[in-house]
C-alpha cells in the first residue's frame, strides 16, 4: 500500500476528463492531493486553471500521467508524445491499489460476459454477508466507490484500462474469454491479449487466477506466481439443476458461471447458499434478456453483443430464431454460422453496413434486408405466421457496435423493446 502521504509527493497530469477522468479529479480534491494538472483532446476549456501551458513540458516533468481509457495511443492526436512518456502512464485502478481502501479485490476481465459475472458474483457475496461493493468498467468508476477497508471490491476491467495499469494486484483475477474485440483501439490481437493478462502480472503466490482451459498454454509461459485455478463448466452443471432461476438456467451462461461457482468454493461458500443467493439474481437489461413473452413468442434483447463471438452464444441456445443483426461491424470480425444454421428460420439485416452482413449471411441462411428495427419487427410479425412454429425466438442480437444509427448499445435496446411493444401489441 502507498500511503496517502506518498501520493502527496508525486505529480499527475489527469490525461481526458470523462467519467473515468473526473473521478480522478475528484479523487485528488477529496484527498487533499494538489500537484496536478488535467488536459483533454476535445475541450481545452475544462478546468482551465489546471491545464498546463505546454504539454511537451508537463509530459517531460510530471510523475504520472493518469490515462482515462478512452483515449488509445493508437488513435490520440499526442499519440506520439503518449507513446514517449508510457512509462509514466497508469490508470484510475493503479490509483485504487495505491491508495487501497478496500480488503479484499476481485477483478474481471474478458471479451463477453464480463458485467454479467461481476453483478453475479456481487450479488452472491453480498448475500453471503462478505460486504462487497461494485465498480470500475460496469457503471461506477472504483475511486467513486465509498468504499473501505470492511469491503470486497468486484471490479469490471475492461482491455482500455488494463492496457496501462502498472499497479493491479488482484486477490483474485478472472479472465473469462479472449475472442477478436477493440482491435481497432488495441492495433493487434497481441496487444489485445497483453492486456488482458496484465490482469494476473503483479499478483504474488497466495492470490488467485481464473483462465478459461483455452488460455491455459498462455498463463503458463509468462511464468506468473499466482495459483492457477481454471473453471469446469461441467462441475457446475452438476449442481445447476437445482438453482431455480429462469435466467440462469438458459446454456448461455453455463461458461462464465463455472467461474463464479469456483470462487465460491474458494471463498468457502457451501452449495446450498450458493444456490440461494443464485435464486434470487435478476440478469443485466440487453444481455439476453427476456423481456416479453406473448402466446407462442419470445423477444430477447441483447443489444450488448457487439461482436459475432457475443451474439454466437445467444445463437447456440435455442431454435426457431427470427434474427435481427446488423450495425458497425468489429474489425477483423468474420459471421459464421453455418453450424448453427439449424437454429436460425432466418435473419434481418439492419444499420448502414448491410453489405457486410448480407455478403457473409447470403449463402448460409435466408435472409431479409430491413436496414432498421421497425421494419424487422413488422416483417418478422408477417413471418411468423407463415412458418407456422410452435414456438418463436425472436432475437435482436446484433453482433456489432451501434454507432451507425445509435448512441449506445443501451439506447438501441430500448427501442427495439420499445418498438416490439407496440407491433407486437396489435399483431400477436
Amino acid at each position: 500500500m502507498v500511503f496517502l502521504k506518498n501520493l502527496k509527493e508525486l505529480s499527475f497530469l489527469i490525461y481526458g476528463l470523462g467519467i473515468t477522468g473526473n473521478s480522478v479529479l475528484n479523487f485528488f480534491k477529496k484527498n487533499n492531493i494538489k500537484n496536478y494538472k488535467v488536459w483533454d483532446d476535445k475541450n481545452k476549456y475544462l478546468y482551465k486553471s489546471k491545464r498546463p501551458n505546454n504539454l511537451d513540458d508537463e509530459l517531460a516533468n510530471v510523475d504520472h500521467i493518469v490515462l482515462s481509457p478512452g483515449v488509445s495511443l493508437q488513435n490520440s492526436k499526442n499519440r506520439k508524445k503518449l507513446i514517449k512518456y508510457r512509462n509514466k502512464i497508469i490508470t484510475d485502478l493503479d490509483l485504487a491499489f495505491l491508495f487501497k481502501s478496500f480488503y479484499k479485490s476481485i477483478v474481471v476481465t474478458g471479451t463477453n460476459g464480463k458485467s454479467t459475472t461481476c453483478k453475479i458474483i456481487n450479488h452472491l457475496l453480498n448475500k453471503n454477508k462478505f460486504n462487497s461493493l461494485i465498480g470500475g468498467n460496469i457503471g461506477t468508476p472504483v475511486l467513486s466507490l465509498k468504499s473501505s477497508k470492511k469491503n470486497f471490491l468486484v471490479i469490471e476491467a475492461s482491455s482500455f484500462q488494463l492496457a496501462y495499469s502498472k499497479f493491479l494486484k488482484p486477490d483474485y483475477a478472472m479472465i473469462l474469454n479472449i475472442t477478436n474485440d477493440h482491435l481497432d483501439w488495441h492495433g493487434t490481437i497481441k496487444n489485445y491479449i497483453n492486456s488482458k493478462f496484465k490482469i494476473f502480472t503483479n499478483q504474488n503466490q497466495n492470490q488467485y487466477s481464473f483462465i478459461n482451459k483455452k488460455l491455459k498454454l498462455n498463463f503458463h509461459k509468462r511464468n506468473l506466481k499466482s495459483k492457477l485455478l481454471i473453471p469446469e463448466a461441467q462441475k457446475y452443471k452438476k449442481i445447476k439443476f437445482k438453482i431455480k432461476n429462469s435466467y440462469l438456467s438458459l446454456n448461455i451462461n453455463d461458461e462464465n458461471m463455472s467461474f463464479v461457482y469456483s470462487l465460491s468454493r474458494v471463498l468457502k461458500i457451501n452449495v446450498k447458499n450458493f444456490i440461494n443467493a443464485l435464486n434470487s439474481f435478476q440478469g443485466l437489461p440487453h444481455r439476453y434478456e427476456i423481456f416479453l413473452k406473448k402466446k407462442n413468442c419470445i423477444f430477447i434483447n441483447d443489444s450488448k453483443a457487439t461482436s459475432f463471438q457475443a451474439t454466437k452464444y445467444a445463437l447456440q441456445s435455442t431454435k426457431n430464431i427470427y434474427w435481427i443483426v446488423g450495425g458497425l461491424p468489429k474489425k477483423n470480425d468474420k459471421i459464421n454460422v453455418r453450424d448453427l444454421k439449424k437454429n436460425i428460420i432466418k435473419s434481418y439485416i439492419i444499420g448502414n453496413h448491410i453489405n457486410f452482413f448480407k455478403k457473409d449471411l447470403q449463402s448460409q441462411i435466408k435472409i431479409c434486408v430491413t436496414k432498421n428495427l421497425k421494419n424487422s419487427i413488422k416483417e418478422i410479425l408477417k413471418d411468423i405466421k407463415s412458418y407456422k412454429k410452435k414456438q418463436n425466438i425472436i432475437l435482436f442480437s446484433p453482433a456489432a457496435a451501434s454507432f451507425d444509427q445509435f448512441l449506445n448499445f443501451e439506447r438501441r435496446g430500448e427501442e427495439f423493446k420499445r418498438l416490439t411493444k407496440i407491433y407486437a401489441g396489435k399483431s400477436i
